[in-house]
């Protein structure tokens, strides 16, 4: 499967193809008749760069893990690290908006309990 058609078929963007060919990663991938072609193992693993960055990594984020991945055996560990460390974040992000959340709701209570009493 050519770049244009994995992109096409699994709405994977092209800049995601060529940073995952630039990384050097691609030991599958064969360049034939000058087009990349990707096998099953190369989706699989493209899935996965996609979903690192739906989580929020960073594209250097992304490559490190990848690179444990494909290149250190037993780096399941360092992965995980990564993993933990994101979700950590992650729930954090979600904390502060919560509480943003709540300070709007506050507000928007005192301006309707306003606009229903006018003697405020």
């Amino acid at each position: 499967m050519t770049m244009q058609e994995a992109s096409e078929q699994y709405h994977i963007p092209i800049k995601i193809l060529k940073e995952y060919e630039s990384w050097g990663l691609c030991g599958a991938v064969k360049k034939v008749m000058g087009a990349w072609q990707y096998d099953d193992t190369d989706l699989e693993r493209l899935s996965t760069i996609l979903s690192l960055h739906d989580i929020g990594f960073t594209t250097d984020e992304v490559e490190a893990y990848m690179r444990l991945l494909l290149e250190q055996e037993n780096s399941d560990g360092a992965r995980l690290r990564m993993l933990e460390q994101r979700r950590r974040a992650t729930l954090d992000d979600i904390h502060f908006r919560e509480k943003q959340l709540e300070r709007l709701d506050y507000l928007r209570h005192e301006l309707q309990k306003k606009a229903d009493d006018p003697a405020i």
